[in-house]
């Protein structure tokens, strides 16, 4: 039988899944792949129990469970003053991943083309791709990884179906202004281009500043997709839920995909996080302060090392900049904090199309106290060998 031709050939296995091999691999610890090394809270387990219990072991409906959807409005009143309709705008998703791909699959379509800002999370493009769309990628304008919109001006055409915009920003831990939305909508204006906007750290906003959702604004919300996922918001990345909201004619589209990709999502689990969230409304909400320690505990860990860290604005990472040690070129010097200072990280350039030199590598913060003050203390000891080194 004729092999068959692959539809992404140049697709390997992710950094991240490579990553966390090698650190298992070289008992490093593992500040890659973005989940946290600490419990989740025990209620939410004692709350799938029981969902369990009570025989919601069965299909969950398509679209979610309806006091789920509930929820997810009422705290998308709470955090943004916006009146969301559960039953026509909000969908249950199997995590933020399904969401962008369904999504994409719904709208996208052979000679459409697809702007994506580089550093892109690497599943946005094999799914254009699939989709049978062209994926146009717009590098951020380097050292602080913002927009380049006269670029972007440029390239918008009749054929530009979608703009993929993530805020805050994995892996550049930036967050995007009120005026980067305007921007953006001021140059769909007149267009039947739409938005794909991947918001899943939403509260991971630090030093004050706040997360500028699409949903808010104006001309954006009635053309957009804005994606969001529990895995993140409840320390949970193996619950794999997460929701898309949007427009219902657009969630309609999102729907005929979604039924036949993964039709409904854990039915327990969408039980136990309606419960969860009636019990405390208020998730999400110390998230900023809880993930600003931990940035702020490292930095001050690594003050003086000579690494730079120039503070992450949101996500739940912190960019290394190691150009005091070496050249450019992070995906070496990943490998050499992998297997020299036994500390996993993940480089940059595998979310670019066409990488420019990089002097930094990121790093998930989602971890214990002990196990950040341990990474600490290796990368230090690591600077002061390269330091000898240099001095010798």
């Amino acid at each position: 039988m004729r092999r068959p031709d692959s539809k992404l050939p140049e697709v390997g296995t992710t950094i991240f899944t490579v990553v966390s091999r090698r650190a298992r691999e070289l008992d490093a610890l593992n500040l890659g792949q973005g989940y946290p090394d600490y419990p989740i809270d025990p209620r939410l387990t004692q709350l799938m129990t029981a969902a369990m219990e009570a025989g919601h072991n069965q299909y969950a409906p398509m679209e979610g469970l309806m006091a789920l959807r509930e929820r997810i409005a009422a705290k998308l009143g709470r955090s943004y003053g916006l009146r969301s309709d559960p039953e026509r705008e909000i969908t249950v998703t199997l995590g933020a991943t399904e969401a962008i791909f369904s999504a994409i699959l719904a709208v996208v379509g052979g000679g459409d083309e697809v702007i994506a800002f580089d550093p892109a999370y690497d599943s946005y493009e094999p799914a254009v791709r699939l989709a049978g769309g062209r994926c146009l990628r717009v590098p951020l304008t380097l050292p602080g990884f913002r927009y380049d919109w006269e670029r972007v001006r440029a390239l918008l055409s009749a054929r530009t179906r979608l703009v993929l915009f993530n805020s805050p920003h994995n892996p550049a831990c930036t967050i995007a202004t009120a005026a980067d939305l305007d921007m953006l909508g001021e140059l769909l204006r007149g267009r039947d281009t739409l938005v794909l906007s991947d918001e899943v750290y939403e509260h991971m906003v630090f030093d004050g500043s706040r997360h500028h959702s699409v949903l808010t604004h104006a001309e954006l919300a009635p053309r957009s997709f804005a994606v969001f996922s529990f895995g993140k918001t409840l320390h949970a990345t193996g619950l794999r839920v997460g929701y898309c909201v949007a427009p219902p004619a657009l969630s309609a589209e999102l729907r005929k995909v979604h039924q036949f990709n993964t039709f409904s999502i854990s039915h327990m689990a969408q039980h136990a996080i309606a419960a969860y969230l009636a019990e405390q409304p208020d998730t999400g909400a110390g998230l900023a302060q809880f993930f600003q320690a931990k940035r702020d505990r490292l930095r001050a860990a690594l003050a003086g090392s000579g690494f730079e860290l120039p503070p992450a604005q949101g996500t739940y990472f912190q960019l290394l900049d190691f150009s005091a040690f070496a050249p450019p070129g992070d995906v070496a010097f990943a490998e050499r904090l992998l297997t020299e200072a036994r500390v996993a990280s993940i480089p940059l350039s595998p979310f670019y199309e066409s990488p420019p030199p990089l002097s930094c590598v990121r790093l998930c913060i989602a971890k214990h106290d002990a196990t950040l003050d341990e990474a600490a203390v290796r990368l230090n000891e690591f600077a002061a060998r390269l330091r000898g080194r240099a001095g010798a």
